[in-house]
């Protein structure tokens, strides 16, 4: 049984209780929006990418992860640390060969500055896909009661990198034409999954 705590500040309590709310919800399945791996994959496929490189995270390992490991359309390279992956994805875009990054936001955060370098310096296409850890389904990740998915955007637009939030089915199709931008401008794009993609 989940109980919760009850000597508390009343500010703590709020955020508490944003995350206690969230946690329920999440719990009980109670989301008006899914948000499908399967639709994710296909709409990576359909954007041409044919490598996907992935460091193993909670956030997206169900629904999508574990499934692109197994799609013998794209070739999954597994990584230790998500600044490989900038510089594999790097690498490829001068070979004219599509990719993608998958990650989430602490590894993101923890990659900032080769992103910086070689992604935004360089020009260069990198396309990022960033699960969102902890991130409480249908809140704007500004409005998040988690400190590191509040900051995420707002880096990324000091930054200049495009950004994409793909909370449910219906914004996979903003996946293909973002990354043909990406590619036709030699620009990244990035991602942010909102919610936990079910496998499906």
């Amino acid at each position: 049984m989940i109980t919760r705590e009850a000597n508390i500040t009343d500010e703590a309590r709020d955020l508490y209780d944003g995350v206690w709310e969230a946690h329920v919800n999440d719990a009980q399945g109670s989301s008006s929006a899914e948000l499908h791996g399967s639709r994710i994959i296909g709409a990576i496929k359909a954007s041409s990418i044919e490598f996907v490189v992935t460091v193993p995270d909670i956030t997206t390992s169900e629904g999508l992860l574990s499934p692109i490991s197994r799609d013998p359309d794209l070739r999954n390279i597994r990584v230790c640390k998500e600044d490989e992956g900038v510089g594999i994805c790097a690498g490829l875009s001068y070979c004219n060969r599509r990719s993608l990054l998958l990650m989430q936001h602490t590894g993101l955060l923890d990659s900032i500055n080769a992103i910086r370098a070689v992604a935004v310096e360089y020009c260069l296409p990198i396309c990022m896909m960033v699960g969102l850890l902890e991130k409480e389904p249908e809140r704007k990740p500004q409005d998040s009661a988690r400190f590191g998915v509040r900051i995420v955007e707002p880096i990324l637009d000091v930054m200049g990198i495009t950004h994409y939030l793909i909370e449910s089915d219906a914004d996979a199709p903003r996946i293909g034409p973002a990354v043909d931008d990406a590619y036709a401008h030699s620009r990244p794009v990035l991602f942010l999954l909102g919610r936990r993609p079910l496998a499906s």
